[in-house]
């Protein structure tokens, strides 16, 4: 029998072969293959809970070593595939067949067998290396039973390993759990709903707008005037993740360390927000072991950066190559890891250092030149890639008497255009419209005549630059979709205009 175990470093991870060689000697354990800390310090791990739990430790020097020996082991997921393949060696569990198992568990003192992290991408790992068997911890068996293909058997205790690898021989399936298939159950309850915001009907549309075609958005404007809550208040018309989408967000979470015990799959889409003072690597990921940050940990959801130009300079310069790419690769000595990072990005700003700029009865302090070097910080190349910037302004009282539409139904509209944009782009790869190459462009956005009139005339009348020209086109195409027109029409053109006019000036403050 052999025995693998798992190395979660990226996103994809490593499979870990297991090899024992006992040999006489002064008694002793000694793993190779690059262990670090935690990894050698399961040595007295596995001795005190083998000896708890009966067996009988081999009297004589063993080596166990942890293959492919050049990449580094981190982690204590190691433990109980190294206690099997020495029992096995040992010869205190007699079974003999040519199977593949893949173990993952951290051992305690008493025996008893702890959760550990990225099990659901080891589970995956397997899939693809014909892996038919998968033993873990009980409180991650749902995780691992989230993917169809290899058996997988729960244990809480080694004491059971024995029982597991008996029935896993004899093609038994009574240790064998099942899954309980209601991971959700359609209802949702948002945290924050678009009822309860009063008021800022512009704003509210162009979040719709952006959580249908998943286009990047910026708000600017003084405090209080909406726009934390307005942003906050997006997860809750986004549409629940499709399967794939899931197993991607939950193997990341699993990676982290961040998927509770017992959790089966992530089905909604994740919501990110970092504190502006986040470090680089807590945002974009690494560390020394290398670990998923809060833009991957926001794959195929939202991160929200409030206060964004109290943000680091260049943390936020370094979310341009990740925005555009949809991954982001950490490149560390001798090795690099690659996370996915397919996110949408939301700003929120106030419009100058102090946070009167265009305020009414407010005074603002600041210079023309500590405004412009308080929007350097975005920099120009990360601005040009939010397709859709809104200005906020308190609205006056009268609007607190209005009835307002709720979340839910604001998401069916939303949840009806997705639907359209994976059917149209089944055969492409992406699969909404914020991620339309240049090349289908022409192919997937047509207008009717006079929509391509109007648009050529805005085009030269507000000149503004080749970047923008595009994202209105795109914006254009999510309002289309919401009004589940197949052309692109004349309104539709007027309105994404209005999502995409500010920031092509110098100042970019012209709206204050």
């Amino acid at each position: 029998m052999d025995i693998f175990c798992f190395e979660s470093s990226s996103f994809d991870g490593n499979l870990v072969r297991v090899e024992v060689d006992i040999r006489k000697g002064i008694p002793g354990l000694d793993i190779i293959g690059l262990p670090d800390g935690a990894v050698l310090e399961s040595r007295e791990r596995l001795r005190a809970a083998m000896r708890n739990s009966g067996y009988e430790i081999p009297k004589g020097r063993i080596l166990i070593n942890l293959a492919p020996a050049g990449i580094k082991k981190a982690g204590a997921s190691f433990d109980l595939s190294m206690a099997t393949a020495i029992l096995l060696k040992s010869g205190e569990i007699n079974l003999e067949c040519d199977k593949k198992v893949l173990i993952l568990g951290e051992l305690m003192l008493s025996g008893e067998i702890r959760s550990v992290n990225g099990v659901l991408s080891a589970v995956a790992a397997s899939i693809n290396s014909e892996i038919d068997t998968v033993i873990v911890p009980d409180n991650n068996l749902r995780e691992a039973l989230s993917l169809e293909g290899p058996v997988v058997y729960g244990i809480d205790n080694i004491k059971k390993i024995n029982e597991t690898l008996a029935s896993i021989v004899s093609g038994e399936s009574q240790n064998i759990f099942k899954l309980n298939k209601s991971e959700n159950d359609g209802y949702f309850e948002p945290e924050i709903d678009f009822k309860d915001i009063r008021g800022l009907p512009f704003v509210k549309r162009a979040i719709e707008v952006a959580a249908a075609g998943r286009h990047n958005v910026l708000l600017f404007g003084p405090p209080g005037g909406g726009k934390t809550i307005s942003c906050r208040a997006i997860s809750g018309i986004l549409p629940s993740l499709s399967r794939e989408e899931a197993i991607e967000v939950t193997r990341i979470y699993s990676a982290a360390g961040l998927l509770k015990d017992g959790m089966g799959l992530i089905t909604r889409p994740p919501f990110r927000q970092p504190h502006h003072s986040a470090s680089e690597e807590g945002v974009i990921g690494g560390g020394k072991i290398v670990r998923p940050g809060e833009i991957s940990l926001a794959h195929k959801g939202v991160l929200f950066l409030d206060e964004t130009p109290e943000f680091s300079k260049h943390l936020l310069q370094a979310l341009r190559e990740p925005v555009e790419e949809g991954k982001v690769d950490i490149a560390r000595a001798g090795r690099s890891c690659l996370y996915p990072a397919d996110f949408q990005l939301i700003l929120a700003a106030n419009p100058c250092p102090c946070g009167n700029l265009g305020k009414k009865e407010a005074v603002c302090l600041c210079s023309r030149k500590e405004v412009i070097n308080y929007w350097k910080r975005l920099g120009g190349a990360l601005l040009d890639r939010i397709d859709i910037r809104i200005p906020v302004e308190p609205e006056p009282l009268d609007f607190f008497n209005e009835d307002e539409e709720a979340s839910c139904s604001i998401r069916k509209r939303v949840e009806y255009s997705v639907k359209i944009q994976e059917r149209r782009y089944i055969n492409e790869s992406f699969n909404r419209n914020a991620r339309i190459s240049q090349k289908c462009l022409k192919k997937y956005c047509v207008m009717n005549e006079d929509a391509e009139y109007e648009y050529m005339q805005a085009v030269k009348k507000l000149r503004i630059s080749s970047r923008a020209c595009v994202s209105i086109i795109k914006i254009a195409r999510t309002i289309a979709d919401l009004k589940k027109n197949e052309k692109i029409e004349t309104n539709d053109i007027f309105e994404a205009i209005q999502h995409r006019r500010y920031g092509e000036s110098d100042f970019y403050w012209d709206k204050m």
